[in-house]
């Protein structure tokens, strides 16, 4: 083995994934190769620091100062607004296209042609139902104010 093949191994000790004779190994090894055995100690010194590493979450009061912001919610709310129409657009532009090509296609039989178009249609009724159901119930949340 090569030098570059015992830093897989060398990763898989530090993460206590070796077997005792892949141990073995690597351990007689890194006794004869002071190049990997120092970069084995750089990696190790590694790990300590990220072990060490924790995320901070943010404080619910700096959330609440961030949402308060007036243009922090406004530009939320238009993000989300603007991918909604360009979503719905796109969908229904490519649905048309796809209409389009079941119709033209002379290979395609009338009854597959008919199911298709029923499936589209009724994807897209299911759709607007359930986008219809959510704007309804977003509207009446009993629970819009409580805070989690």
């Amino acid at each position: 083995m090569t030098c570059d093949d015992y830093r897989e191994l060398m990763m898989g000790c530090l993460d206590d994934e070796l077997t005792a004779d892949q141990r073995k190994t690597l351990e007689s090894h890194l006794a004869g190769c002071a190049r990997c055995r120092a970069e084995f100690d750089d990696f190790r010194k590694l790990k300590a620091i990220t072990d060490d590493v924790t995320l901070l979450e943010p404080e619910d009061k700096l959330w609440e100062q961030y949402w308060g912001s007036l243009y922090n919610r406004l530009e939320r709310g238009l993000g989300w607004i603007v991918f909604g129409v360009s979503a719905i657009l796109l969908l229904i532009y490519g649905g048309f296209k796809m209409i389009e090509e079941i119709i033209k296609d002379p290979a395609l039989g009338l009854g597959l042609k008919i199911g298709l178009l029923a499936l589209i249609v009724g994807l897209a009724i299911l759709l607007v139902s359930l986008v219809r159901e959510r704007l309804y119930f977003r509207s009446r949340d009993r629970y819009k104010d409580v805070r989690r």
